[in-house]
């Protein structure tokens, strides 16, 4: 492809197929399928966990910290997980991630003791799926995406709604006529079988295939990502791990990202057996953990579109504010369990807050683009998975000493609100401005910008 090249001209794949539309779209879409099966097959622990419960009578805070415990052992993963996506591609870190996760779901149909527990839906399935939910996509998606990375990561990672009414109704259909063990051994049966050969379609970036992001021929991508640069004694630096751990805005993002999913699976965890305790039927109650993320579809792609319009850290604090509103509304749903209650629960968590997953990826490289993103995005991203193992963790244990989730709630809305403030302060967009603010930019602001400090300032 020359320079002359159009964005929509047809692609010719190494194997000689012709694809008339970016290859970048196509990876958006094995990314859709992914999350579909593997958030939903992670999620899938909250519908898990009232059977676990029922049948071996163990502690919430026991239990549930079998989910925490998969967060950690991901924590431990993750910065290597990002090295090896820099030095092999995204393949191989997916394919590991899909066999363990697989692994992990087939083996706790054999569960009889916590740490077997903690093992099978703990360690394998939870720090499996890291590889290829979140973490994964967001490592080699924003390669080939600039001008509509905030759109394209959303609509992978919109996959996940998509599944929920899919897979887990039928999940909650399993565990309901054949028990828990067997629908763990279908669910792991179905990762494998699905997201394997799948993802053998995957491609580190656009480089790799003669290609330039989002499409665009050599020429027009150079102007392009020249255009959006804000800060260029930032975007000048070969940043590496070690210089951006020395830098501020690097711990502001561990801050915000830590908070940020703290608040969020607090209460994907705990939101089931929480509804069903204050008179909800179990039925219902697996219904609106479904329809959270079937709303979180046209939130996820609406909110990451208007990110590449309006800024990612305006869509962080719109995420937010849907998790704290979801939580009051949670809280209310005790005294007053009312429909119209549970509604704006459903929504404010789904259609808002599951927003951050579309700049979640974003933020970090507009930052720190480079060469070794892969090792900075996983080492940022342990600060999340901390966070997320301790949301439920915390719960949980709230639980058993106060009887009730009102406190556990209320910290996590105060989460909700620190994650805000980080991320304004670590400020991805005056470093780089997205394509709605980069249009409107003063040329003087790109060559001035911040010249009277350096990057580690």
């Amino acid at each position: 492809m020359n320079d002359r090249s159009s964005p929509t001209q047809l692609l010719i794949r190494p194997g000689g197929t012709r694809l008339p539309f970016f290859y970048g779209w196509l990876l958006v879409a094995v990314a859709f399928v992914t999350m579909a099966v593997g958030v939903n097959a992670r999620t899938a622990f909250s519908l898990l966990f009232p059977a676990i419960l029922s049948e071996f009578g163990w502690d919430r805070g026991v239990t549930a910290g079998a989910f925490s415990f998969g967060f950690l052992v991901s924590a431990v993963v993750t910065p290597f997980v990002g090295r090896l996506m820099d030095l092999r591609g995204p393949r191989i870190v997916v394919e590991l991630g899909v066999l363990t996760m697989a692994a992990g779901l087939i083996l706790a149909s054999l569960v009889n003791e916590p740490w077997q527990l903690y093992l099978t839906l703990g360690a394998l399935a939870g720090g499996g799926v890291n590889c290829f939910t979140y973490t994964g996509q967001s490592l080699y998606l924003t390669n080939w995406f600039v001008r509509r990375r905030g759109l394209a990561l959303s609509v992978a990672f919109s996959g996940a709604g998509i599944g929920s009414i899919t897979i887990l109704p039928w999940l909650g259909w399993q565990i309901e006529t054949a028990g828990w063990r067997s629908a763990c051994i279908s669910l792991g049966i179905l990762v494998l079988m699905l997201l394997g050969p799948l993802n053998l379609l995957l491609k580190r970036g656009p480089e790799d295939m003669g290609l330039r992001p989002d499409g665009l021929s050599s020429s027009s991508a150079s102007a392009d990502h020249a255009a959006n640069v804000v800060d260029q004694a930032w975007t000048a630096v070969d940043w590496t791990l070690g210089r951006a751990l020395r830098t501020r805005r690097f711990w502001w993002l561990a801050v915000g990202y830590f908070c940020g999913l703290f608040s969020w699976y607090a209460v994907q965890v705990h939101q089931t057996k929480y509804l069903i305790e204050i008179g909800f039927a179990p039925g219902e109650a697996a219904w609106a953990l479904g329809l959270v993320s079937l709303v979180a579809v046209p939130g996820q792609i609406a909110l990451g579109h208007l990110s590449d319009r309006i800024g990612r850290e305006w869509v962080w604090m719109i995420g937010n504010l849907g998790f704290i509103i979801c939580y009051l509304a949670l809280i209310g749903l005790r005294s007053t369990p009312i429909p119209m209650l549970l509604y704006v629960m459903i929504l404010a968590q789904g259609t808002l807050g599951y927003g951050l997953t579309s700049v979640m990826g974003p933020i970090p490289a507009e930052i720190f683009e480079g060469r070794h993103y892969g090792s900075i995005f996983g080492t940022v991203m342990l600060a999340a998975i901390l966070g997320g193992a301790a949301g439920p963790w915390i719960a949980g244990v709230s639980y058993d000493l106060t009887g009730t989730y009102s406190t556990a709630f209320c910290i996590a809305a105060g989460c909700s609100l620190i994650s805000i403030l980080a991320i304004w302060l670590a400020a991805p967009g005056t470093v780089r401005a997205v394509a709605g603010r980069a249009q409107r930019l003063p040329t003087s602001c790109h060559s001035q910008h911040r010249l009277r400090s350096g990057p580690f300032d």
